[in-house]
């Protein structure tokens, strides 16, 4: 190759490279907080008029008691569903259906979908949206993209341009102001559809990414998920503690993991519980990255941003939070959630799509990822196995918190189509409910403090 050919082979590389990874224009930027709303999402309803435009606003039902503040009332009560999706007319809303979703209707006779008018509930305080907004043109993702440097506490990238931005804005979630803690529970419904209780705990969560405080951009390195949980039940899980912490700069360990184990009394650093490991609360009916339709470090994956769909997805669900009138007794049915527990709503989503990087093990062949573009913690990811089939499929169920303006998306549960066996995680239906407490000190998330706690 001569010199001249040389020069136009680096400048179309150059030119691919630039439409390939390009970065919001400036004409986009302008949008944020008209046409785009601070966190990136339309602020238009769609063509047809069955996703309304973002108003902001939410009715707090009369009835609902700040004293109780894991106890959210349905605002949408009276509602009733529009229509109902099942094995039988699925065909005519295969488009707005993921395959996950598509298989489980075709596997189960009594599974279906209650579809709602859709609301769109997501409430960012001012100073995350202006945060935001700031993030159209400051944050990146830097080191192979596994890193974030120059954001502010918000949504990191409120105009996505590739499947690893919309990654981020999914794990570095905004869900609260300060920490919320719960006593939840972990349910495995097996094959024979037994409820069994996998684990009940006392847990906290905080995310030191979002500071209303810090004026600058969010040091590099910072952790944007802090989590540790103190078990009270079953009687063989009693006393153990686990810690995660997790870190915007993101590689090998940077998902740090600290178990605390009575009969041993010391805690031990647990490096293998993270990526597709089996979750020990799921009873081998997913992985670690499982939790919340994909939790965890993003250095396993290659991902696509396929684009934005309408799709159906569980939205609004407080049937099935606490005060609902969805027990574990009316929820936990075989193979599936109660259908009349569940409500799925329409909603434009992101879709990304992942595979494993070259020589990387994973027990996912290919993962599709649909995340709501206005809780980007909310949707829905189906896990295909090496012959291309869904093997397995997660479903998150967002809320409103009332209390402030943040919205719950960490319940979720993952069906295993092969065992017919499913988990479900992350539940306060009949212990209180989640809620919002003062942010606690960053000693409290230390292997330090656990085991100090432990030992008493």
């Amino acid at each position: 190759m001569n010199h001249r050919n040389r020069l136009m082979a680096a400048a179309v590389a150059m030119s691919f490279t630039a439409t390939a990874y390009a970065a919001p224009s400036a004409e986009e930027v302008k949008q944020l907080g008209a046409s785009l709303l601070p966190w990136g999402a339309e602020k238009a309803g769609n063509k047809d008029g069955t996703i309304p435009a973002y108003t902001g606003q939410i009715k707090v039902p009369a009835s609902y008691d700040p004293k109780k503040p894991g106890v959210r009332p349905d605002p949408f009560a009276d509602e009733k569903p529009m229509f109902s999706i099942d094995a039988k007319n699925m065909d005519k809303y295969a488009d707005q259906l993921s395959d996950g979703v598509k298989a489980m209707l075709r596997k189960y006779q009594t599974f279906r979908l209650d579809v709602y008018p859709s609301h769109r509930t997501m409430v960012y305080p001012k100073w995350v949206q202006d945060n935001s907004i700031k993030n159209a043109t400051s944050c990146k993702a830097v080191d192979d993209e596994l890193a974030l440097e120059g954001c502010f506490s918000g949504v990191p990238f409120p105009i996505p341009k590739k499947g690893i931005e919309v990654m981020w804005n999914h794990v570095v979630k905004y869900s609260a102001p300060e920490s919320w803690t719960a006593r939840f529970e972990a349910w495995v419904v097996d094959a024979g559809g037994n409820p069994i209780l996998q684990g009940s705990q006392i847990a906290a969560y905080s995310s030191p990414f979002y500071n209303a405080k810090l004026t600058g951009p969010v040091p590099k390195g910072t952790d944007f998920f802090n989590y540790r949980h103190d078990s009270t039940a079953p009687a063989r899980k009693a006393g153990e503690k686990l810690l995660i912490l997790e870190s915007t700069k993101m590689g090998s360990g940077s998902t740090r993991v600290w178990q605390y184990l009575p009969g041993q009394r010391r805690v031990k650093l647990s490096p293998d519980l993270a990526y597709d490991t089996p979750n020990p609360q799921a009873g081998g009916a997913s992985t670690m990255d499982d939790a919340r339709a994909f939790a965890g470090a993003l250095d396993r994956f290659n991902f696509t941003l396929v684009g934005k769909r309408e799709m159906f997805i569980p939205y609004n669900t407080f049937k099935m939070q606490a005060g609902g009138s969805c027990t574990n007794k009316v929820r936990l049915k075989p193979n599936h959630l109660n259908p009349d527990c569940v409500r799925w709503e329409l909603h434009r989503v992101w879709v990304v799509e992942a595979v494993p990087k070259k020589g990387v093990r994973h027990i996912y062949a290919k993962r599709r990822m649909y995340f709501d573009e206005d809780a980007p913690g909310a949707g829905l990811s189906d896990g295909y196995d090496a012959t291309g089939k869904v093997h397995r499929v997660n479903m998150v169920y967002p809320y409103p918190m009332y209390e402030v303006e943040a919205q719950g998306t960490d319940m979720f549960t993952t069906y295993d189509l092969g065992t017919g066996a499913y988990v479900e995680q992350v539940s306060a239906a009949e212990t209180g409910g989640w809620h919002t407490i003062p942010r606690k000190p960053s000693t409290y998330y230390t292997a330090d403090a656990m085991a100090a706690d432990g030992i008493r």
